[in-house]
């Protein structure tokens, strides 16, 4: 058995099958709408209400540590942020050589077309980086870049991220129906 690959094919399969195309034709209102008064979202810099406001760039992300309980309701706009910044980025920075990734320093883009390609890239980072893990790799402890997690597997980061990426694409597509049917 070919963990690594199965583990790719996995989310690779989900990423072509259901996720990536649920993403077509996102437009921009839809990427910013917000659900409930008090969502969560990718708004201009200086209009967050939120605890803590992330971001480099002309647009921030609302945020709060430690997270409320219950936690606010969150756009598509903001998931998209967190898939990018946390799921993937830090995690190809992290893990396989990629580019610094971190809340506070990354620009969230105010527009969907630019939020699809940064998905899209830190996505293809995870994918390559995973696809070229052997079975060492797979199975070398994650260190401390996983604050939490700093001795399990690789394997079995991998298989969080998959989690989190299938859990948090359902969230988004379930946002769009919403949206398509208010």
């Amino acid at each position: 058995m070919d963990w690594g690959r199965q583990l790719v094919e996995q989310l690779d399969w989900h990423w072509r099958t259901a996720l990536r195309p649920r993403l077509e034709g996102l437009t921009d209102e839809e990427y910013r709408w917000e659900p409930v008064a008090g969502a969560w979202n990718v708004r201009p810099r200086g209009t967050s209400t939120a605890p803590v406001s992330a971001g480099a760039g002309p647009f921030t992300i609302d945020f709060a540590f430690p997270e409320p309980d219950p936690p606010p309701v969150t756009t598509i706009a903001w998931r998209i942020g967190h898939l990018v910044v946390g799921v993937f980025g830090m995690r190809v920075a992290a893990h396989f050589g990629g580019p610094a990734f971190d809340y506070d320093t990354h620009e969230y883009p105010g527009d969907a077309a630019t939020a699809l390609d940064q998905l899209d890239r830190t996505y293809a980072g995870w994918r390559d980086g995973v696809a070229a893990l052997d079975p060492a790799g797979l199975a070398r402890p994650v260190g401390a870049a996983e604050p939490g997690w700093s001795e399990h597997s690789m394997a079995e980061l991998c298989l969080h991220i998959n989690r989190e990426a299938i859990h948090h694409g359902a969230e988004i597509a379930l946002l769009r129906d919403l949206h398509r049917g208010r």
